[in-house]
């Protein structure tokens, strides 16, 4: 497990509150049998009903290929509790979100891959996207150890869970991973229980 404690790179602003996990990743593509391929059909129905009538959706605008930093409105990840909503995010490249507020179980099966999901003001939100927007080649920084989100020389506070945010900078955000580190502390612990030994054998 590697810290997480600092997210450099550019960045697609998202206006719009409510985004919901249906419209990250459409139910249609919850069949895939692996995360892998998600990247690709994020945000697809908003994308094709962009083209569709002309405009460009920002996960298609070539001046954002290969950014890795979201920041977007309210309520964002909310609707149904589907987990390929954050890995398809992460499978195309993002690395951290910042929002005004996310969905709760979206946030939590954020946590769970190393994405990271940090909360704005609304109005530092709204300051965020417009120099993104106003110039997308800028670095955005989402800094987890200063609480800070960075670009084209300002800063704005951001706010995380403090339980999460030591768990990011530490490295010890994988659950799954940590449950493996803990096996041989585990198997001695049970061969020492008396109880569990007697059951055992029996």
């Amino acid at each position: 497990m590697q810290p997480i404690d600092i997210i450099s790179g550019t960045a697609i602003a998202m206006e719009g509150d409510d985004i919901d996990t249906d419209r990250i990743i459409p139910a249609r593509h919850l069949k895939a049998l692996t995360f892998d391929a998600l990247g690709t059909f994020v945000f697809e129905g908003d994308r094709t009903n962009a083209k569709a009538a002309g405009a460009v959706h920002p996960f298609d605008a070539p001046e954002h290929a290969g950014a890795s930093v979201l920041v977007a409105g309210e309520n964002f990840g909310c609707g149904s509790s589907r987990e390929h909503a954050p890995q398809a995010l992460y499978r195309w490249g993002i690395r951290a979100i910042a929002a005004v507020s996310f969905g709760e179980i979206f946030r939590g099966n954020s946590a769970t891959i190393g994405l990271p999901c940090v909360l704005l003001t609304p109005e530092a939100a709204a300051q965020a996207r417009a120099v993104i927007a106003a110039d997308p080649t800028a670095e955005v920084t989402v800094d987890l150890a200063a609480k800070q989100l960075r670009t084209a020389g300002r800063s704005w506070p951001v706010e995380i869970n403090e339980s999460l945010r030591r768990r990011f900078v530490s490295g010890g955000w994988d659950s799954l991973g940590t449950l493996a580190e803990g096996t041989a502390a585990a198997a001695d612990l049970s061969r020492r229980l008396p109880y569990l030994n007697g059951w055992q054998a029996a």
